[in-house]
């Protein structure tokens, strides 16, 4: 049996391609450069490295979740946003073991970070615009980079998961407002009546609705598990560096405490409220 990877070289899958082949371990676990030498720059290193492994597998389950959703196969998406939530926890709890760092021993190598900041993430925007938090200045900072900006910017401006999860309310003869639907998509997702209006009838009529009923709570799970990360994500920046400015110039546990007011699909909140 031949395998062709994803770089065109044709290897007998049988034979010879080894675990470390396949999984290219030589390139993953050589990519841990440490600049300082220290201990714990290690261990700074690895975590982020998981998450952004982590941010990649969310990136695609989405989009793959919000495409079934579409085309109206709602047991395919309902399993990828499941796996979405478990690959959210696992991210969390990689902020408790980042936590066992201590600010001296953060201190001994933040200088040799130079202007790196998770703030840069590309992933996590990725994650964000999915997910309908669109911010202009985000684009900017990636604006030397032409591939990329051009792939953020792609992202940017389509619809998020929420989006088509409205588009399955109207499509279900819920009457959702025009301008909902075919709303600007580089803008933040706001709150509306006629959302909100048809999410309520869903949750009145479970059994009627069944399948919306479902990826209702899958995307409730999902907003949970984010605000939880961003939660742990917070008090782990302040417990290593207080309210210092962060690498990069960002503005740190500040801007982290602010995000944790957003709500990325505010009807499905407001409904618990008002049945």
């Amino acid at each position: 049996m031949t395998f062709k990877n994803e770089k065109g070289i044709h290897t007998d899958f049988k034979e010879r391609m080894t675990y470390g082949d396949y999984l290219d371990l030589d390139s993953i676990l050589n990519a841990q450069h440490r600049l300082s030498g220290h201990h714990d720059e290690m261990l700074f290193i690895v975590i982020h490295q998981v998450s952004e492994l982590w941010l990649k597998l969310t990136i695609h389950e989405i989009q793959a979740a919000s495409e079934a959703i579409q085309s109206g196969n709602f047991d395919s998406a309902f399993k990828k946003l499941a796996r979405v939530s478990k690959i959210q926890n696992q991210i969390i709890q990689a902020w408790d073991v980042l936590a066992t760092m201590t600010p001296a021993e953060y201190l001994e190598f933040r200088d040799y970070l130079g202007q790196a900041s998770g703030f840069q993430s590309y992933q996590y925007r990725m994650v964000e615009f999915a997910l309908g938090y669109k911010t202009p200045h985000v684009l900017k900072i990636y604006e030397k980079d032409p591939e990329l900006h051009a792939m953020l910017k792609e992202a940017y401006e389509a619809p998020g998961l929420y989006d088509v999860a409205i588009e399955a309310l109207a499509k279900s003869g819920f009457d959702i407002n025009q301008e909902v639907l075919e709303r600007d998509y580089t803008k933040t997702y706001e709150a509306n009546e006629s959302v909100e209006a048809a999410w309520i009838e869903v949750y009145q009529n479970v059994e009627k609705y069944w399948d919306l009923y479902e990826l209702a709570e899958k995307l409730v799970d999902i907003e949970d598990w984010m605000q939880q990360w961003r939660f742990r994500h917070m008090k782990t920046v302040e417990r290593i560096i207080g309210h210092k400015t962060g690498t990069g110039g960002s503005s740190g546990v500040g801007y982290l405490k602010k995000v944790l007011d957003h709500y990325f699909f505010p009807e499905l909140w407001n409904v618990r409220t008002k049945l």
